[in-house]
């Protein structure tokens, strides 16, 4: 015996109920896509970096285009250790980063920018910490010894910028060299 005609209308009801689930799982689908292709982008610049530190940057709002940024938050820790930033300091630290290819108008440069009128969180400061920890067992020794003086003498170079009291004394204030020390101790 042959079963009857599912009704049209009770097809209607179920086309609808499953173009319904259909567009949920491929908006999820879609999302899930999207956070692994981010994540992916951030992995290209930041080698040898797990899931749990890149989801952490990107969580934080760091992405593959600012991820050059957040390298050099610590030419912007040196610059804000006295508390403010001195017009010298700010051009050496933007003559460092456009001569890394951070250009007016990036994305990197716009948060560069946000750093110098805001000084970064905690936060900020804490994962790019863990960024330095998750990096370093990855590379050789002369790479990290090659990072570790590149970003060393950029930093002294922000702390140098300002100059001392008449270009008297010591170019590096006691709370710049803290910094400078702090920086040191996280690439070691």
């Amino acid at each position: 015996m042959l079963k009857s005609p599912m009704n049209p209308d009770a097809r209607s009801l179920e086309d609808a109920f499953f173009a319904r689930e259909n567009a949920k799982l491929l908006d999820e689908m879609r999302k899930k896509a999207e956070v692994q292709e981010r994540r992916d982008a951030l992995r290209e610049v930041i080698k040898g970096a797990d899931d749990a530190l890149l989801d952490h940057l990107l969580a934080l709002g760091v992405n593959a285009e600012t991820a050059l940024a957040m390298s050099m938050l610590p030419l912007v820790r040196v610059a804000w250790a006295d508390g403010a930033i001195d017009a010298k300091e700010r051009e050496a630290l933007m003559k460092a980063v456009e001569e890394r290819g951070m250009h007016p108008g990036t994305p990197g440069h716009e948060l560069l920018n946000s750093w110098l009128e805001h000084k970064p969180s905690q936060a900020i400061q804490a994962a790019w910490e863990k960024y330095i920890q998750s990096l370093w067992p990855s590379l050789e020794p002369r790479e990290r010894d090659e990072l570790r003086e590149r970003l060393l003498r950029l930093a002294r170079g922000v702390a140098e910028a300002a100059g001392g009291f008449l270009g008297l004394g010591s170019k590096i204030s006691p709370a710049e060299k803290s910094v400078l020390e702090e920086i040191e101790a996280a690439l070691r």
